[in-house]
């Protein structure tokens, strides 16, 4: 069946919105999955060049004609959705919200505030773990998607639709969360992990579907893998963003903020032993190395490969054991690996 899981390979902002929201076009899919909660944010490139961050919707609601799903799994704040529904645009027929969706309320929020979760692990304090737990408790005071009257318009049965559109050989693409170091199951790192899974199985079972329906399963690694700012785990090799903009050649200093929080991330040289993990789990059919600009910042705006990105993937690869399909240079660029140019040193 014909349904691609986009899945994160090391601690997250792999640029998984980016390389969903390519997929989708690319694959020309009818409906897109976000999976999880308001605690990450991805990034798209507007058809302008305007950076658009989605913490709720998935970045193919830029797409035309793409029908967006929030399924079972999902964990919504009706506000920030809204408000992402306004941004973009969005048409009420393309919005599709499973009743058993849960609603982070206001209570959820304060509850991971007063709590100590962000010193101890760097949470973003959105109150989506507050919510799962919650929910596990199944206590009478979850509040469902079919509750929430803000969201009525859109809350419908997303399983029958998905089925049907499965049935008719039309693609699904569902977009993974975070990324496999932080699941809650596999991470080597508990308790520095997030609220739930993280892996293509854990999203299939999140949207409603089945892992039967599955045939692609993409894996977003970064060149330089990060964690969120504060006491947030283990990151092997840890550097700091002035090593990353000195060895690039930029002529801008690089540092990146989380998505959510605006706080200064953590980065590390790249590491393989996340990776091999997350490969094992995941199986994955197509493999994406982004952030190859921080490689070298002269492939940023030719979107070729250097020598020295050309080497530097080559690396990456001998310790993987497996070839990189795709690569990114920069917030809007992915390149099938075939298609790419190579320009000497």
């Amino acid at each position: 069946m014909p349904v691609t899981v986009v899945v994160g390979g090391q601690f997250g902002s792999e640029g998984k919105g980016k390389v969903a929201h390519f997929f989708a076009r690319d694959k020309k899919a009818t409906v897109a999955v976000r999976i999880g909660g308001c605690n990450s944010g991805h990034t798209v490139i507007s058809e302008s060049g305007t950076p658009i961050i989605l913490q709720q919707l998935p970045t193919a609601a830029l797409l035309p004609n793409v029908i967006c799903v929030l399924g079972a799994g999902s964990y919504i704040q009706p506000n920030i959705l809204i408000n992402e529904i306004n941004h973009i645009g969005l048409s009420k027929d393309r919005l599709l919200i499973d009743p058993n969706a849960v609603i982070v309320t206001e209570r959820e929020q304060l509850e991971e505030q007063k709590g100590s979760l962000g010193e101890s692990i760097g949470s973003t304090l959105s109150g989506t773990g507050a919510a799962v737990q919650r929910r596990i408790k199944r206590n009478s005071s979850v509040c469902l998607a079919k509750h929430e009257v803000r969201l009525q318009e859109f809350v419908k049965p997303v399983v029958p639709l998905m089925r049907s559109y499965l049935d008719a050989e039309e693609r699904i693409i569902v977009e993974g969360t975070q990324g496999f170091g932080l699941s809650l199951l596999h991470s080597s790192d508990y308790p520095y992990v997030t609220s739930r899974d993280t892996t293509a199985a854990g999203f299939i079972a999140e949207a409603g579907l089945s892992p039967l329906d599955v045939d692609e399963i993409v894996l977003v690694l970064r060149a330089f893998p990060i964690r969120v700012s504060g006491n947030s785990g283990p990151l092997p090799d840890e550097i700091d963003w002035q090593t990353v903009s000195w060895e690039s050649g930029v002529s801008t200093p690089i540092i990146e903020y989380t998505s959510v929080t605006k706080l200064i991330r953590r980065v590390a040289r790249f590491h393989p032993d996340v990776v091999r993990q997350a490969i094992l789990v995941n199986r994955p059919t197509h493999i994406v190395l982004n952030h190859l600009d921080y490689v070298d910042a002269s492939c940023y705006l030719l979107n070729h490969q250097s020598e020295k990105i050309s080497h530097f993937v080559a690396e990456i690869e001998s310790e993987l054991n497996l070839s990189i399909d795709y690569l990114g240079f920069g917030p809007a660029s992915l390149v099938p690996r075939n298609h790419l140019n190579f320009t000497p040193s």
